[in-house]
Order: C-alpha cells, then sequence, then structure tokens
C-alpha cells in the first residue's frame, strides 16, 4: 500500500510540474508575413505578438508612423521573414485580439524579442503574467541605451517635463495624465526624464504620449 501511494504521489508531482510549466512549443514553423516590429504571420496563418517588447508603431487607420515604426518593421523582417522559428509561450497564450503570445526562437537559438530590444528597435513592455524572460529583456534595454542603439541613438528630452509610473504596471504617464492621477499612491514613482522610466523598466503610456511626446 506504501509503494502504492509513494508511486501515486510521484506521478502527481510529475503532472504539476508539467502544467506549472510554460509550454514549449517544439515545432518549427515559417514565418510568412511580418506585420511590424512586434508582430508576424505564420505559414498557418496564426497572427503572433512577440511577448514582452513594444516596437514603435507604423502607420495604420489614422494614426501616423512612430519614429523608428518601419526600421523596427524592415529589420524584424530581416530576422525572420519566410525563416523557420519555434514558439515558446508563457502563461497566457492569447492576447485580447486573439493572436498568439510568444517568444520567437531562430535555429540558431536566437530569441528574436530580445534581438529587437537589443539594436534599440523595440522597448521593454512589462506585461504580467507573462514574465518569464523580463530580466534578460531588461539587461537587453539597458545595454541597448548604453550603447545609443536604434531609438536610443538621438535621445531627446523635453525640459519641464514631469512623469509618474505605477510600481504595478509598470507604466508611466505624463503627470498630467487621467490615467497617472489614478493610480494608488502606494504604487506610484516619478521620473523627470523618460530615459530613467525606461531604464527602470517602464513603458510609456499610449494614450498621453503617442508618438513621443
Amino acid at each position: 500500500m506504501r509503494k502504492y501511494l509513494l508511486h501515486l504521489c510521484l506521478i502527481l508531482s510529475t503532472v504539476l510540474v508539467i502544467c506549472a510549466t510554460p509550454a514549449v512549443n517544439q515545432k518549427w514553423i515559417s514565418v510568412k508575413w511580418v506585420s511590424d516590429g512586434d508582430t508576424i504571420v505564420l505559414s498557418n496563418g496564426q497572427h503572433v505578438r512577440y511577448i514582452g517588447i513594444n516596437a514603435p508603431e507604423i502607420a495604420h487607420d489614422n494614426h501616423k508612423a512612430e519614429a523608428f515604426g518601419y526600421a523596427a518593421k524592415k529589420y524584424n523582417q530581416s530576422l525572420v521573414r519566410l525563416k523557420k522559428v519555434r514558439l515558446e509561450f508563457d502563461k497566457e497564450k492569447h492576447d485580447r485580439y486573439g493572436r498568439l503570445l510568444a517568444y520567437i526562437f531562430l535555429l540558431d537559438g536566437t530569441l528574436i524579442n530580445k534581438k529587437m530590444i537589443e539594436k534599440g528597435y523595440a522597448y521593454v513592455l512589462h506585461l504580467r503574467p507573462n514574465v518569464k524572460y523580463n530580466g534578460v529583456l531588461l539587461k537587453a534595454q539597458r545595454d541597448a541605451m548604453s550603447a545609443k542603439q536604434g531609438m536610443w541613438r538621438n535621445w531627446n528630452e523635453q525640459e519641464g517635463k514631469e512623469y509618474v509610473g505605477s510600481k504595478r504596471s509598470k507604466r508611466f504617464h505624463l503627470k498630467s495624465c487621467p490615467y497617472g492621477k489614478n493610480i494608488e499612491k502606494r504604487n506610484r514613482v516619478f521620473f523627470t526624464r523618460k530615459w530613467d522610466a525606461f531604464w527602470a523598466g517602464f513603458a510609456p503610456c499610449k494614450r498621453c504620449m503617442r508618438g513621443g511626446d
């Protein structure tokens, strides 16, 4: 009886470990299309959004392209278009638009999410619960900032601006932004430069700082 119970416990423990481990897709699939600096379309038609990063926007709907938007798309194309990739998932597999959320790997082990940040074509976007590689991505961003890669090369700060960030969401806002004002006091952190906010791993609010205001 003891042996049976021990065997049963081992089986249950194994199942729990497997369930708690983020899914890794061992299959390789081709990239059919690159939508922008952080989104691709696979050969099976599935749209994939890169986890943990955000690239500048290209022109869409009524919005103008952001600085480095098309450069980010071009660089992403050079990395993955028509190539075989492997998808690694985190705790949440889809976003609200139905796109797959994944870390993208090349055959040589290159993590594309990290590569986009390393070259200054994207910044860290903390979005719980998918935070498996956040430490890796933030280090890559700080290295890119220090080396003045891509968007960090000719960095300009607007004098007299103040920013408030949320320790919980890792977003920062103009101090006058209504969303910033709604942050609980215990979660607030203040910055006098956007650079410092990015260095700390915060991402800008798209409503009050669209287009790099």
